[in-house]
């Protein structure tokens, strides 16, 4: 019975050492959300996403491919090899040194306060002087470049006018819209700006951007061939956006976080395709 009692203890004594140990690591998500500029939105983000090297072959000069890095950010690359960042941000970023980097002002998830200085064009979605909406209409190589502002709600519940953008790349025949941090549904107006959109990006959550339902009629909206989704902060958000879809759209899931699109590839109809993520 002695020689129990002191194997009960080295046990007892071996726990309580690892919960000391694991009480003293610092928690990812506080060490975050203490970071200078963070928003609420970070608490449900977690650790920035890093995805594993891809080995991919060089684009045809019909084709542009989308890597969903995560959060709501996709690195897009033209046959030129131009590469953009979309809402590039300080803790979800692309793995390589993008060309053209898009921002949002909604959360700091979504812009960034020390952007690689490697970067050629760094685009804001809304004016830093505040003197009104983001104006950009950029070109590099077979890249054209363009926003289309939006509002936001601000924290104390009133509208920040033209505070962010949709962005929307032109890449040959293709048009890749980039919604953003939308906060409410796409007028008359908006839709005439952003013209034909064959690829959209687009926010899930229901929450932080405009609700679920009301993405849903801006999709039906935009008619694009290929609706991929982002910004879901996990799979049950997700999977509750797509039971609304099934219905009005196939979907494909993919294995890994990489398409490569063609105007000639398109789907018949309007496909929403679900890249891994978060």
């Amino acid at each position: 019975m002695r020689g129990w009692t002191r194997s009960w203890r080295t046990v007892r004594n071996g726990l309580l050492a690892l919960a000391a140990t694991v009480l003293l690591l610092p928690s990812p998500s506080r060490a975050q959300s203490d970071e200078p500029g963070c928003r609420p939105e970070m608490a449900s983000l977690g650790l920035p996403v890093h995805r594993a090297n891809l080995t991919l072959a060089a684009l045809g000069k019909d084709e542009v491919r989308i890597t969903f890095v995560g959060h709501a950010t996709f690195l897009i690359e033209t046959p030129a090899g131009v590469k953009i960042a979309t809402d590039y941000n300080d803790y979800v970023r692309p793995q390589v040194t993008p060309d053209v980097a898009t921002m949002n002002k909604a959360h700091s998830t979504h812009y960034s306060r020390n952007p690689d200085p490697g970067i050629k064009q760094v685009l804001p979605g809304w004016d830093p002087t505040g003197r009104g909406a983001a104006k950009h209409d950029v070109t590099m190589a077979d890249l054209r470049v363009r926003n289309v502002p939006t509002n936001i709600r601000s924290y104390s519940g009133s509208t920040d006018f033209d505070g962010n953008s949709i962005f929307v790349f032109e890449i040959g025949e293709l048009c890749i819209a980039h919604l953003g941090h939308l906060h409410h549904p796409l007028e008359p107006g908006h839709l005439r700006a952003l013209g034909r959109v064959d690829v959209v990006l687009f926010p899930v959550d229901g929450s932080y951007t405009l609700d679920q339902e009301g993405m849903l009629e801006v999709l039906k909206s935009l008619q694009a061939r290929v609706m991929i989704p982002m910004h879901f902060f996990g799979g049950s958000t997700l999977s509750g956006f797509l039971a609304r879809s099934q219905d009005n759209w196939p979907i494909e899931r993919r294995d890994q976080p990489v398409i490569t699109v063609t105007k000639a590839g398109l789907p018949a109809r309007p496909t929403m395709i679900v890249l891994p993520g978060n």
